[in-house]
């Protein structure tokens, strides 16, 4: 069975491969409500576009910052934003991290791309 992910606003394929979706209890520092993680996205659907906004958020309950980096993923056909690029994803390495305490912001971590539920159409074929 072929899961099939498309964008809502204009119903483009958006050629997600169900191969490189996270665990729905997967852990990660900004959360999963509400949203499909992906390890690897075809980037010849999707435009990028970095933000960078001064104002206060919350990455977790016990985590804030006052500058958010991240970038938007939207749709090459129609230009609807449908998720986010984070950089909360598994290490590069395998390395254990710095002096041996696990993964930390030392370590480079491979993109999470996120991508919002409502944004996106789901269907299965067989």
């Amino acid at each position: 069975m072929t899961t099939i992910y498309c964008c809502r606003e204009c119903g483009d394929n958006l050629n997600l491969n169900a191969a490189h979706l996270f665990e729905p209890d997967f852990y990660f520092e900004a959360g999963n409500k509400g949203t499909l993680s992906f390890s690897a996205v075809d980037s010849s659907k999707f435009r990028f576009e970095k933000e960078d906004k001064i104002r206060p958020f919350f990455e977790t309950v016990n985590y804030w910052g006052i500058q958010r980096k991240r970038t938007k993923i939207m749709c090459n056909s129609c230009g609807k934003l449908v998720g986010y690029i984070y950089d909360d994803g598994p290490p590069l390495t395998d390395s254990i991290g710095q002096f041996g305490f696990g993964p930390s912001q030392v370590v480079p971590r491979n993109p999470r791309y996120r991508f919002k539920i409502k944004a996106l159409s789901v269907s299965s074929q067989t």
